[in-house]
């Protein structure tokens, strides 16, 4: 059978020798079909996005970190995930979620739930566990706090950055793309990409767009599969815009190689397992299925004010059983394995409408918006466990295929073979602010205000009969608070060019609930903030970009405070994150572009219970990361591209104490591109290699646990254009 290469290099040779039969004349309209193509993967880094509350800006505008990654970085890279997207950004790191296939983000030393994601402004309608990046025009991030920008996050989390999705549109010029994709071990797979405008004046745009994947990964006897469609249907006139985008995506993950908690006992980091090993149990599956959808409508009442209101849903159902993998030697890798089945819907809508609109005041501008936001989401789940093991049933090196547990043995809750409600939260917010401008906008001073409500009701898994018998889905817990997030913004545009900027801005998430256990057991506490402080600075060149930002951001800690009687519960702890961000992107000179950066991060716990670990480093947040990408257009090879990545990030500590910590590590990842011309259409071919050195390391400690960077990737693809 042949290889990917052997296919690549056949297709390739076929290709070229074709084109040489040709005549000079096809050659030289053949030569600016490859030029045409290879600028259409120039832009890969967009310095603007959406501000929620703000708006769509560009980034030298406005007081905030932002940049976003284009739909041809994605093409090109070929992720199978939204994280491999988002391994680009030096101020990023993807880590696993908890027990499962989720992934979760590291942005300024917080973490970013995958539930945590917007996507074109709204949060919770995003697929919440693992996203396909094959729908989505642009991925942005905007590094810090947001609570004014977007509100409170669902998941709690969203404290040091977010992400924001921007679904793919029709475009002025037609798009017909299919693409044929192959990655290690034998994963295998295809995309299509249709675009249209319709109508005297282009006003109906149709963007059909998907992508199917399957097989087994470069992780030994891992599988993978993803089905994804989307379809976006926009009508504009002179004065109002209308856009609906539907979406499905279903994601399977089965044998997948999972976290590796420490048990107390352990005193040192094990050793790190083969790149490819796979220690975890061939009965873990994830199933995910997702249908979103949001609708928007624009309207500009006057020239200078605009009508906008937006609205979108999710329906998830997610299904599996997972594992736990606890090492108990890090001398030997013994451990012990336990499992678990959580079945869970989630019914999400969310809404928002606002005005935006300018005005002057003689030599003062300002840009004023009002606006209103509701959220409501519905988590149904059930679980069973499997008993607790006290003795090890496996190891880090040398696993063992164990029987599948009995979910039944040990804790259970919920009814799961038709879970019912379990968790409602209803997210309620009014925002106001003002921009306002001097100096022919030299000088932009942002100032506003979102007061937001945070209502939650739990509801029991199981019947109680004490203090009362109240019986399963009852309500358990409701909490409803509210809160006030400000923000201040200054803009200083001494050139064209150039922006020099800070910012005070807020994190908002849901207070915590004291416990059992407590002097003040059952009392609610008030939604609590982190603040930010950020100074910073852009520089804009047309062809190269450059950002600067020193922050700040102080975060609440839950504390168990001693008393004369049993502790008291409080959030009177505290973790501080200061750091420095240096980004660059562009291309500064013709045919080599790059994306470069470094973000250096001080994590310190402060106010600990007895003042235990003040000043020890806050966990699974890196002393630095730092990335380099780099792609040159081969003159003397014309329609060749060849890429190159190095990833390096810093120390981890792996627990509160600091005896425990990741060592550095660093990644390259090499590739190429071949454009030609077939037919008068360009085809592209690409080839790369993640990991070259297939290096084996443990990539993060977020949260307490491991999590173990990807094996040596093989990828190749082909896209036709026609």
């Amino acid at each position: 059978m042949l290889s990917s290469r052997s296919i690549l290099k056949f297709a390739t040779l076929a290709v070229v020798a074709g084109a040489s039969a040709s005549g000079p004349s096809v050659l030289a309209q053949e030569a600016d079909i490859v030029v045409t193509a290879q600028r259409e993967n120039e832009t890969q880094v967009l310095r603007r996005g959406s501000l929620g509350a703000l708006g769509a800006k560009d980034a030298l505008q406005v007081p905030f970190a932002i940049k976003g990654y284009s739909e041809a970085l994605i093409l090109n890279q070929q992720p199978l995930t939204l994280g491999q997207v988002l391994e680009n950004d030096p101020s990023v790191r993807t880590s696993l979620g908890f027990g499962n296939a989720s992934e979760q983000f590291i942005i300024r030393g917080f973490p970013l739930y995958g539930e945590d994601i917007a996507i074109d402004g709204l949060y919770g309608v995003t697929p919440r566990q693992l996203v396909s990046p094959e729908l989505y025009d642009q991925v942005q991030i905007l590094n810090g706090a947001s609570a004014f920008l977007f509100g409170a996050a669902p998941g709690g989390t969203a404290l040091g950055g977010t992400v924001n999705l921007q679904p793919k549109r029709a475009k002025d010029q037609p798009i017909n793309r299919l693409t044929v994709n192959y990655q290690s071990d034998a994963h295998f797979g295809g995309a299509f990409d249709f675009s249209r405008r319709f109508g005297d004046a282009s006003q109906f745009g149709v963007r059909i767009n998907g992508a199917g994947r399957a097989g087994d990964t470069a992780i030994n006897d891992e599988f993978r599969s993803s089905v994804v469609t989307g379809a976006a249907f926009d009508w504009r006139s002179d004065r109002a815009r209308l856009s609906l985008d539907l979406a499905f995506q279903r994601v399977k993950v089965r044998h997948m190689r999972p976290m590796v908690q420490l048990a107390a006992t352990v005193t040192a980091i094990p050793d790190v397992p083969d790149a490819d090993s796979n220690y975890g149990q061939d009965w873990n599956f994830t199933t995910i299925r997702d249908v979103f959808g949001i609708v928007k409508f624009e309207y500009d009442i006057s020239d200078d004010i605009l009508f906008y209101s937006a609205a979108g849903a999710r329906d998830t159902a997610e299904r599996g059983q997972y594992q736990s993998f606890t090492v108990v030697d890090n001398a030997t890798g013994a451990a012990r394995v336990t499992g678990s089945t959580i079945p869970r819907n989630d019914n999400n809508e969310a809404a928002q409408a606002g005005v935006r609109g300018k005005f002057a005041t003689g030599p003062i501008t300002h840009e004023f918006n009002l606006g209103a936001s509701h959220s409501r989401y519905v988590n149904r789940n059930a679980y069973g466990f499997s008993p607790s093991v006290t003795a090890p049933n496996t190891s880090l090196y040398d696993p063992a295929d164990l029987a599948v547990p009995n979910f039944n043995g040990g804790l259970q809750g919920g009814n799961r073979a038709d879970p019912f409600p379990v968790n409602r939260t209803r997210l309620t917010s009014f925002f106001v602010s003002d921009t306002i401008g001097a100096f022919d906008h030299k000088v932009e001073l942002t100032v506003g205000l979102r007061r937001q409500q945070i209502h939650v009701r739990t509801y029991r898994a199981n019947a109680v009969t004490v203090p009362a018998p109240m019986p399963a889905g009852s309500l358990s817990v409701e909490y409803k608070e509210s809160a006030t997030t400000p923000v201040v913004g200054l803009v200083i545009r001494p050139a064209e060019t150039v922006s020099l900027y800070a910012n005070r801005i807020e994190g908002l998430v849901q207070g915590p609930i004291a416990g059992a256990g407590t002097i003040n057991a059952g009392e609610v506490f008030a939604p609590f903030k982190t603040v930010q402080y950020e100074v910073g600075g852009k520089l804009a060149m047309g062809r190269f970009n450059a950002s600067l930002a020193l922050f700040q951001t102080d975060r609440p800690q839950t504390l168990n405070e001693t008393t004369d009687t049993f502790p008291r519960f409080t959030l009177n702890g505290q973790q501080r994150n200061k750091g420095v961000e240096l980004s660059l992107d562009g291309e500064p000179v013709d045919g080599l572009r790059v994306i470069a950066g470094l973000s250096v991060t001080d994590a310190k716990q402060r106010r600990t219970t007895g003042g235990t670990f003040d000043g020890n480093n806050a966990i699974g947040v890196p002393e630095y990361t730092a990335n380099a990408n780099v792609e040159w257009d081969l003159a003397f090879l014309p329609g060749v591209t060849l890429t190159g990545r190095v990833m390096q990030t810093g120390r981890q500590m792996v627990n509160l104490a600091n005896t425990l910590e990741l060592p550095e590590w660093t990644r390259f990842d090499l590739g190429a591109r071949y454009v030609v011309a077939v037919a008068n259409k360009p085809v592209t071919f690409r080839f790369n290699v993640d990991n070259v050195a297939n290096k084996r390391y443990w990539a993060s400690s977020l949260g307490g646990y491991l999590v173990q960077g990807m094996p040596r990737v093989f990828k190749t693809s082909a896209t036709v254009e026609f």
